[in-house]
Formats: C-alpha cells, structure tokens, sequence
C-alpha cells in the first residue's frame, strides 16, 4: 500500500520546527476533504445519533459514480504536496489519503456486492437506526420516509448480492446457515407493533401533540405493514432460497474473484502495515507460544494440577464460573466498568464527557454474533447461552469494550474538535482494536484482576488475538479448513465452544478483520516501550495515553510517527501544552 510506504518519511517531520505552512496547498486541502466528507454522508446511513434523511442509493450506478468521485479525489490529493501544509494537516493528509485509498480499493474490489457477513447484514443497520433519538414531529416524519424507502433499499442490494453470486463473489455456505433468521423475526411478524422498527412510537415527547402522536401511530403501522414486512418477506425467502443455496462451498479469500490480491489488500486494510499474510501467521505462531507459557504460569498460581487441556475443560464446565440469569451478567459487568472509574485518574488526564448504558443484544441477532460490542452511548453484551460466557473472562471484555476501550475511545475522538470529522468519526480498526486489546492488559496494572480467574481470563483473550493471527490466514492463506480453525481455538483458549463457532465463521465472512486487534496492540506497546527507554523518569503515563487518545483513529505509522513527536517534546501531554 503505497500510502503506508511513505507515511512515515512524511510524518516524522511533522513534529519538529518547521516553515511557516503555505496556506494555498492547506486550504486546498481543507476544501478538500470538507467536500468529499459531506458527501461521502449524504451517501451513508449516518452515525452516532445522526439520522439519515434518506437511506442511500446502492444500485450499481451509484457504485461507479463514488468510484470515480473518489479517483478524482485522489488525483487532486496527489496534486497536495504535504511538505507545503503544516504540521497538523499534514497528519490529516496522511491519514486522509490511507482513507481514500482504501475506499477506492473497496468499490474495485465490488465489495459492495457482499452486504452482509454472519453476524449481519445491511439490514442489521437499519434495526440500530431505530434506536436513535427522535425528539420532533419532524424528526418522527423523516423516520417514516425512512421506512417507506426500505422497498428500494432492499431491491438495491439484492441487486447487487445477484450480481455477487454470478461472478462467485459471496460468503462461504458454511458461515451463512441459519443465518436467514436474522430476517425471519420481522418478515414473520403477525402486527406491526412487533417490529423493531415501532418502537420509537411507543412512548412518545411530551411536546408531540396527543393527537399527532396518535396519527404518527397509525401512520407507523401503515408503513411496516405495507412496505416494511413485505420488503423482508422477499429479502427472507431470496437469502434462504436462492442465495445461500448457491452461495460459494469454499472458505478462503483467495479462493474468490482476484481472491490472491483481495486479500492481500484486506491484510493491509486491517493492519495498516505492508505485511504478506504468511509474515503475519509466523507472528502469530510467535505470540501465541509466548502466551502459552505465561497461561501456564497462571495455571500453577491457581493451584490446578493437570496438563493446559484439562484446566480449559474444567474452566468450561465448573459452574462457579458463569452468571446463572443475564441480570446477574449485565450487573457485574457494570460494577466491573465502575471499579474502572476508580482509577481512571491515575492513567488518563483526559476523560469523555458522554456516558454509556450497558444491555444486552437484541434476541434476534444474539445467537449469531459476537459476546459484545462498544459503542459511544452503549456497551452491548451477549447474554445468549450463558453457560459460553464465563465471569473470569468479563473483566477484560469490560475494559476492551467500555471504558478505557471502545466507549472510551470513540467519544473522546468525537468530542475533539480539533480533529476533522474523517478522523473523528472514521473507525481504523488497527488502531481502534489495538487500544481496545491493549486495555485489557492494562487492567494488570490498575489492579482489575481479582483472581488468577481473572488474570487467566485476560491472558486466554491475549491468546485468543494471538491466535486470530494464525487462523484468519490459516483460513484464508494457507488453506485451513473450518474444523480445523475451530479446533486451534479450542485448543489454545478458555472461550465456550458456541462462541468459538460464532467467531470463526465471523473471520470466514470478515477476512483480515481479525488481524487488526493484536497488530495495533503491538503497535501501541511498542511505541510505550520506546518512549519510557528514551524519556526515563519524565515518561508520564497519563500523558502518553492522552497522546493515544487525541489522535482519533490513525493508520498505525501515524501512530508511530506521533509518539516519536512525543519523545522529542519531552513526553509532555497535548492537553497540557495545548493543540500541536
């Protein structure tokens, strides 16, 4: 990825003296990326609590009007010489061209003709729409405009899924079984009320009119019954009669169309680096030796006296170990999140203003996708089958996906606004992931870990990111087969079986994905290693997660370059010396 190859020549400059910035290059570059962004919007369903005005245009047509927009967008990026901005726009050039780059590689590759994965699709996003906010009449009719396009939205990209299953461009088989049931709890609703998509109607502001609020109402169950059920209905009975029938039987990547230079893209896409697959499974071999020996280690401490495999079975089994009702799940991970807020002060200067509400994945999609999720506003936990969802691992999902990990992250990234929106608001995955994954370890030294449970727990998550290195180019690289990549984990890891099976066949759906999260942790300690060697005793801990933070979401040599910059200023927060 040639992007990557010259970020950090370009960057390292970028935090020592340098001329007076050329403000026609900067403001050429500012308009820019302002243009681009907002139009880059208008064509998404949004995020956070913004709700679309209209739900995009899919069709092919619009696919190659964005891949030539973007082209042209990235010749006028080229024509930008970074040494003429100054040192902050010129990390946002870096940054924004990686951006570019990879939304361009997306729509050659047609990845829009695969909308869906095993844990959802696009229609998973439209579900989540229904959950944000509306506090106007106005906002309540632009939501019915919403729904009303769901006919068209549907035909667009059942569109694009036939022209994928053409040209054997889907899913493998495997990952896709029983997920039409996903789509079954709305196509087989019996009333509009038991739709997702009612739910805004229920209860109502209080500065919407009795009356008004009554005709919304009708209005709203006018649109699902006769726009919305039928539109699942037809999507439900194309998924499960036609496309996963003849969806592809292979699992690799590189089994599909250009699949070879597909995936050597998506390896680059999740970790920003310039790495061969067969480069990252040697590190992940690597790594997950490594974590084997300190797991053992960890064994002893409990006092379990067997070989690795018998104290993974007796972890999985023993009864001690898992929240008999979702209650007590969802309760002890808030007191989790709260012993966090203890300490909070001593490792970060810098701390969100919003908040997050902790509950559990909606029924419908719980049995098919991961144990949690972070967001802004909500921390999302599986409490489907809890018996696969072990207390000693609850610690470190809690740090990972809450606070100091995703909630954390992503609304202090959004409250920066100093940082453009493509950096507030755009997720890299490397980065995002590898805070996330370095949180967890991070736990040791803020005293989360109870137990030798807990610190097992921590290290069978270290070890399954670890692993993911190995079996996601297993999958998709080196020729593995589904048992096989199941039985690795299995073996390696104290997580349950139904989730081990769940993951898989996320990373058979998602490749490269999985890459990102072990990567950008290594990324970040290696960067903390260098700069606690280079500042001695003036390395402040507080400062340089601070540093971590202020940057949003960054490829990871942007994240290296930036902390060569924190090195030389002295380790001195960018709060404390105000906007670099």
């Amino acid at each position: 990825m040639k992007v990557v190859c010259i970020l950090v020549v370009l960057l390292l400059g970028a935090f020592f003296p340098a001329s007076a910035a050329q403000s026609g290059p900067e403001e050429a570059f500012e308009r820019l990326y302002q243009e681009e962004w907002t139009w880059r919007q208008a064509r998404s369903l949004g995020s956070g609590d913004v709700m679309p005005r209209h739900l995009p245009d899919v069709s092919p047509e619009a696919q190659a009007e964005k891949l030539a927009y973007w082209e042209e967008v990235q010749r006028e990026l080229e024509a930008i010489d970074p040494s003429g901005l100054s040192r902050r726009a010129r990390i946002d050039h870096a940054v924004y061209a990686a951006q570019i780059e990879d939304l361009i590689a997306a729509q050659r590759f047609r990845e829009y003709e695969i909308p869906l994965n095993s844990s959802g699709g696009f229609w998973t996003g439209l579900a989540y729409m229904s959950r944000r906010p509306l506090r106007t009449e106005d906002d309540y009719r632009n939501y019915l405009t919403l729904l009303g396009e769901i006919p068209r939205y549907f035909a667009q990209q059942r569109e694009n899924m036939e022209a994928g299953l053409a040209r054997g461009f889907t899913p493998a088989r495997v990952a896709l079984q029983g997920r039409e049931e996903m789509l079954a709890a709305i196509a087989n609703a019996a009333r509009p009320g038991d739709v997702v998509f009612h739910a805004p109607f229920e209860e109502m502001p209080a500065a919407i009119p009795a009356g008004r609020q009554e005709a919304l109402r009708q209005e709203a169950a006018a649109v699902i019954e006769g726009s919305v059920i039928p539109a699942y209905r037809d999507l439900l009975a194309f998924f499960r009669d036609e496309y996963i029938p003849n969806s592809r039987q292979t699992l690799a990547a590189s089994d599909l169309p250009d699949g070879e230079a597909y995936y050597g893209w998506k390896v680059r896409q999740y970790t920003t680096l310039d790495r061969t697959a067969g480069e990252v499974h040697a590190i992940g071999l690597e790594e997950v030796a490594a974590i084997r020996e300190r797991m053992m280690d960890v064994m002893e401490q409990a006092g379990f006296k067997g070989s690795l495999s018998d104290f993974l079975a007796f972890l999985r089994s023993d009864a001690r170990f898992y929240a008999e009702t979702p209650a007590d799940y969802l309760k002890e991970a808030a007191w989790i999140s709260k012993q966090f807020d203890g300490v909070a002060g001593d490792y970060f200067g810098r701390l969100p203003r919003s908040r997050f509400t902790i509950e559990a994945f909606p029924p419908d999609i719980a049995p098919f996708t991961s144990g949690a999720a972070g967001g802004r506003d909500t921390y999302w936990l599986n409490t489907y089958n809890l018996s696969t969802r072990p207390l000693y691992s609850l610690r470190a999902l809690t740090l990972h996906e809450s606070a100091p990990g995703h909630s954390f992250q992503t609304s202090l990234a959004a409250e920066n606004e100093a940082r453009p929106e493509f950096r507030r608001e755009v997720y890299i995955s490397a980065y995002g992931e590898g805070w996330a994954l370095y949180c967890e370890k991070l736990g040791i030294e803020m005293g989360l870990y109870e137990t030798p449970y807990d610190m097992f727990g921590m290290l069978s998550y270290q070890m399954w990111r670890a692993a993911r290195l190995v079996v996601d180019t297993g999958l998709h690289a080196e020729g593995w087969s589904r048992d096989q990549a199941i039985r690795y984990l299995l073996d390696n890891t104290a997580i349950g079986e139904h989730e081990i099976t769940t993951e898989i066949d996320r990373y058979i759906t998602n490749p490269g994905q999985a890459l990102s999260y072990y990567t950008g942790m290594m990324a970040i300690e290696e960067a903390r290693e260098k700069a606690e060697d280079a500042l001695g005793g003036d390395f402040d801990i507080r400062a340089f997660h601070d540093t971590i933070l202020d940057m949003g979401g960054v490829p990871l040599p942007v994240l290296a370059a930036r902390i060569d910059g924190f090195i030389a200023d002295g380790g001195r927060s960018p709060h404390a010396e105000g906007e670099r």
